[in-house]
């Protein structure tokens, strides 16, 4: 098991194991100097790479010479 202790919100060690708050996440352990942090952390959003996209970045205006749509000048 992967044991974390420096708190993800505060940036800060947690020294005191027994009494921290800690969330498991498959084989992570990570613990928290408070529930408050522990709770702020929880509320962060999961990203989904690949379902979470709004916005199409394809561009499919010619970009110049080279992209087969153009003459290319420089060979005549």
């Amino acid at each position: 098991m992967i044991v974390e202790t420096t708190d993800p919100i505060t940036g800060n060690e947690v020294t005191d194991l027994e009494n921290a708050p800690y969330i498991l996440d498959g084989e992570l352990k990570i613990y928290f100097e408070s529930e408050a942090s522990k709770a702020e952390f929880q509320d962060i959003p999961v990203e989904h790479p690949g379902e979470d996209f709004e916005h199409n970045l394809d561009n499919p205006q010619s970009m110049g010479p080279g992209d087969g749509q153009h003459k290319d000048v420089h060979k005549e």
